[in-house]
């Protein structure tokens, strides 16, 4: 049997990267999957008519989870289609990296605004659906720089370390409705982001690494399927760390 099968997942920011990966993953393992997606509309429609196996529905959203209304009508419109809302991870998040003394206002505030506040947003609009389930799981994509921090990237760690907040609080608001809240925190994947670094960069990071490697998004998405299916029913409130080592 597969892992998800008869769940429905929301996945946000599921057009590229690590968002895709957890897309892809989550139909294989039978999960009906509606994921958001900002500007990218060509790979949205793609994943949409690609991703699907059969007796699994895919499909794609135009949604800014930073937005709260946005994401108040995305729920709606999800449950709609799907009839449940089981699963949600949020995984939407950018980069605007630079020294502090550098940094604007306007990346600071924008960066939590994506980061974090759509954790708040999307968290607050799944909730009454999974309360009146009396059952669901909430994955929230932090990084290990949210634990350990790193020079150029307050905003980032700032918000980061902020979902781990946030999703420990939840756990213990919801968990007597059986609704699990947890946090993954990836150390160095290979994504286009990071591609982008060049080779001798990213060599000189994974030298760091225990495992001697970076991750992939299918790391991820693995994992996410473990905190989403009900292999991990007694397991809440937590951050799971994939990062090779990285933290060790």
């Amino acid at each position: 049997m597969k892992l998800l099968e008869g769940k429905t997942a929301i996945i946000t920011g599921g057009s590229r990267g690590i968002g895709k990966a957890i897309v892809e993953v989550f139909a294989k393992q039978g999960a009906n999957v509606a994921f958001t997606y900002s500007s990218s509309s060509e790979a949205a429609k793609k994943i949409e008519t690609e991703t699907p196996i059969d007796g699994v529905k895919v499909k794609a959203y135009k949604s800014d989870a930073s937005n709260f209304e946005q994401a108040q009508e995305l729920a709606t419109e999800v449950l709609k289609e799907f009839g449940s809302i089981d699963i949600l991870i949020n995984n939407a998040g950018i980069t605007k990296d630079n020294l502090l003394m550098r940094m604007s206002e306007d990346d600071f505030d924008r960066v939590i605004e994506v980061n974090l506040k759509s954790v708040f947003n999307m968290t607050k609009a799944v909730q009454r659906t999974m309360l009146k389930q009396r059952k669901g799981s909430i994955i929230n994509m932090s990084s290990v720089i949210g634990l350990m921090g790193n020079a150029g990237q307050s905003n980032y760690a700032a918000s980061k370390a902020g979902i781990i907040g946030f999703t420990k609080s939840m756990a213990k608001e919801l968990g007597s409705r059986n609704i699990r809240n947890n946090v993954i925190a990836p150390g160095f994947i290979i994504t286009e982001m990071t591609e982008k670094l060049g080779e001798e960069t990213i060599k000189n990071y994974q030298e760091g690494i225990p495992l001697k490697r970076g991750g992939t998004p299918e790391d991820i998405a693995n994992a996410c399927v473990f905190l989403g299916s009900d292999l991990s029913d007694y397991v809440t409130g937590q951050v799971l760390n994939i990062d090779g080592g990285m933290l060790t």
